[in-house]
C-alpha cells in the first residue's frame, strides 16, 4: 500500500494457474506478487481554493522481495503542476523495507521541488512492549514512541483477507513513515464485491495476464488519530486491487485537488522463492 506525501499515500478470480511458475513460487505463502507498476496521473478536480490551474505527472511503484527476506518498496510520484502564475516540478521518492516475521520497517522519502531537496525524512520502526518505538536519523536523530500500528505490507494483506472473508469494512492504525515519520494514522478501508472489469474498464488491458481477472474495489481513508466525530480524512485513496497485491484504476483524494492514476505499464519481477 502507498501514500503520498503531498497530502501526508496497493486475486480470488485472478488464477495463479495463469501465472509463470517463476512468478508462483515468488508470491510464496503471503500471496503477494513482485512487481513494477507506472501509472500516468492527471487532475481530476481542484477546488479553487487549491492555486491548482492543472497537474499531471506519473507514479512508479515497484514492490520486491519475498516473506522469508522481507519486502522492498520503491515508490516515485511527479507532478508538473501548474497554478495559473507559474508551473513547479514536485517530485518524491520513498524506499522502504518491511520483514513481516520480526515486524521491523525502515524508511527513506526525500522530497524536491524543480529539482531542490526540500525535505529529507529517514528512520526505522519496530515493535517495543506498548506498541512502535520509532527511531528517525534524519533530517534529526530522534526518538517517538507511538500506538501499535500495522506497517504498509501487513495492512495489504489484511485489506486482502478481509476482501476474502467478505468482511467489507474494518479500521485499522497505519504506520508508514510518511510525512515527517513520526506519527501513524487511523486508516478506515471499504472493500466492495468482488467483480469482473466491465468492457470500457479504463485500464484493465494494460494488467497483461490480470486483463480478465476479477478484482476487488477498494476506499481506504487515512484519519490524524486524534480526529474525532465526522472528521475529515487526510487522505483518501480508491483503486482496484488483485488478490495478488496488484492495484490499477486509482484516485486519490486530497481535499483540495484528486487526481486519477491509471495503469499503464505492469512488469511481473522474477523475485526468488523462500528456501
Amino acid at each position: 500500500m502507498f501514500r503520498s506525501s503531498l497530502a501526508a499515500v496497493v486475486v480470488s478470480g485472478a488464477s495463479f494457474a495463469c501465472l509463470p511458475a517463476s512468478v508462483v513460487l515468488a508470491a510464496g505463502p503471503s500471496g503477494l506478487v513482485a512487481h513494477r507498476a507506472v501509472y500516468d496521473l492527471e487532475l481530476k478536480d481542484a477546488t479553487d481554493r487549491s492555486g491548482i490551474a492543472g497537474m499531471y505527472g506519473r507514479m512508479v511503484y515497484e514492490f520486491n522481495g519475498s516473506d522469508c527476506t522481507g519486502f522492498t518498496t520503491n515508490f516515485r510520484f511527479v507532478t508538473q503542476i501548474d497554478t495559473g502564475d507559474s508551473t513547479r516540478l514536485s517530485d518524491q521518492q520513498t524506499t522502504t523495507f518491511e520483514d513481516l516475521t520480526k515486524r521491523t520497517f525502515k524508511f527513506e522519502t526525500k522530497s524536491f521541488t524543480d529539482e531542490q531537496l526540500d525535505k529529507d525524512v529517514r528512520g526505522a520502526a519496530a515493535d517495543d512492549q506498548k506498541g512502535l518505538k520509532v527511531e528517525l536519523t534524519q533530517p534529526s536523530a530522534k526518538e517517538v514512541d507511538i500506538a501499535e500500528s500495522r506497517f504498509p505490507t501487513e495492512h495489504m494483506l489484511d485489506i486482502i483477507n478481509n476482501a476474502k472473508l467478505g468482511k467489507n469494512f474494518f479500521e485499522a492504525r497505519v504506520f508508514d513513515g510518511s510525512d515527517d515519520g513520526d506519527k501513524s494514522l487511523v486508516a478506515t478501508t471499504v472493500v466492495g464485491k468482488q467483480e469482473a472489469p466491465a468492457s470500457d474498464d479504463a485500464d484493465a488491458d494494460k494488467a497483461g495476464q490480470f486483463a480478465k481477472a476479477s478484482f476487488w474495489p477498494v476506499t481506504v481513508a487515512y484519519f490524524n488519530e486524534k480526529s474525532r466525530g465526522d472528521a475529515t480524512p487526510v487522505y483518501r485513496m480508491s483503486f482496484k486491487l488483485y488478490e495478488n497485491g496488484i492495484t490499477r484504476d486509482l484516485t486519490m483524494d486530497y481535499g483540495d485537488f484528486v487526481l486519477t492514476g491509471k495503469l499503464t505499464k505492469l512488469e511481473l519481477l522474477d523475485a526468488k522463492a523462500c528456501k
